[in-house]
């Protein structure tokens, strides 16, 4: 398969072999604890959606829309004042002007200003409860700021100054995690159809990881071989693993090539068009149970099929972890999200079936943060049976 970034590879060498960054530029580096997959040093990156993918997905338009089903107006300015929003916006909000009444259902149509004027706590608090309907799919689903820099986030992603600053003022937290809803917002202050486009590309930007194995290994050269093999003796990869123990002069090598072809393939990629075509999107699932396959099985699309798979064929453990294990976050028994472990505190996930969630390496407390639901989430670990 032609890869979708050619220079995505290139991009990545230089960044990782450049020593003299400028200083106002330097990127944040950090490096792995010590341990069996050897001393790895980690990098953050921002893959975006490309065109071919933004030209197939439907898009909003410029008009904020909050939805409130089930309930009456008396109901939904009490739950306005709860949250904090102060009285003239609650007013503003409720006019009968600027609100459509359909039955049980409420919607209000927020300006720009009186997105601006709610408070930031109870931007959370309100958009915390918009989020339980799926009406309001921007809180429900958001643009999450990982890492928690919001100016790293924001640099050279192609919106507007203006944009940019509009955008610092209606970032809200979910839980621990910073996170962004008001698209249409931000679509109010383009200015030609560039803008546009860059302004939804920009809200498909994911945070990954870059990691880097340097060598000589200061670990002992059979565990480290042990771990990345994880049980697998006749793996393909193993010929790669092998051959760079062997290094004596000082080099790095990203460990995307120590995964199995299948996921060496996907990582730090989005979906094409055509894997929808069986009905669905690849997901967390299919990623997790199909990471050592050499061809993907498809059935794991089917939620119930890939929760059986991991029951039968899969041990339950316990930390600590290793290489290729499924990391199951649970809630109340409920399964939220599955993705693999590869290193330290590093795995590969999917985050939902969408064609704009890519395959990224990510740190587990930034996957924590997007789908702890509650204080009782916890992450159960799952191993492959040999």
């Amino acid at each position: 398969m032609k890869p979708r970034f050619p220079t995505f590879l290139a991009l990545c060498l230089a960044l990782c072999g450049s020593p003299t960054l400028d200083a106002a530029h330097e990127e944040p580096v950090w490096k792995a604890r010590p341990g069996p997959w050897g001393e790895l040093e980690v990098r953050s990156i921002y893959m975006e959606a490309p065109d071919s993918l933004l030209a197939a997905v439907s898009k909003p338009n410029s008009v904020t829309r909050w939805v409130f089903e089930q309930t009456t107006e008396n109901a939904v300015r009490a739950l306005l004042q709860r949250c904090g929003v102060p009285a003239p916006v609650g007013e503003r909000l409720l006019d009968p002007a600027r609100r459509i009444v359909s039955g049980n259902v409420l919607s209000l149509y927020p300006s720009p200003e009186d997105l601006v004027a709610i408070p930031a706590a109870a931007r959370s608090l309100l958009y915390q409860e918009l989020a339980k309907s799926p009406a309001n799919e921007y809180q429900r689903d958001p643009v999450f700021i990982l890492g928690g820099d919001l100016e790293d986030w924001l640099a050279d992603n192609g919106l507007s100054e203006a944009q940019k600053e509009l955008f610092r003022k209606l970032v809200w937290k979910r839980g621990d995690a910073l996170v962004f809803s008001d698209i249409q917002a931000l679509l109010t202050l383009a200015k030609n159809s560039d803008e546009v486009r860059a302004t939804f590309r920009a809200v498909t930007r994911v945070r990954s990881l870059v990691v880097e194995l340097h060598l000589p290994l200061k670990t002992d050269r059979r565990e480290f071989i042990e771990y990345w093999a994880a049980g697998q003796t006749d793996a393909p990869r193993l010929t790669f693993i092998n051959a760079i123990t062997q290094r004596r002069a000082k080099q790095t090598v990203d460990i995307t090539h120590f995964l199995p072809s299948l996921m060496r393939q996907r990582a730090y990629t989005f979906p094409e068009m055509e894997l929808g075509l069986k009905g669905r999107f690849p997901d967390c699932h299919w990623t997790s149970l199909n990471f050592f396959n050499l061809t993907p099985k498809d059935f794991y699309l089917d939620t119930r099929l890939a929760a059986a798979q991991l029951v039968e064929n899969y041990a339950t453990v316990e930390a600590p972890y290793r290489y290729g294990d499924v990391l199951c976050f649970l809630d109340e028994g409920e399964g939220l999200h599955t993705c693999v472990y590869v290193a330290d505190d590093i795995v590969l996930t999917k985050n939902g079936d969408s064609i704009l969630a890519p395959w990224a390496l990510m740190q587990i407390k930034d996957v924590e943060a997007i789908y702890r639901r509650s204080p009782s989430t916890r992450i159960q670990g799952y191993r492959l049976k040999r």
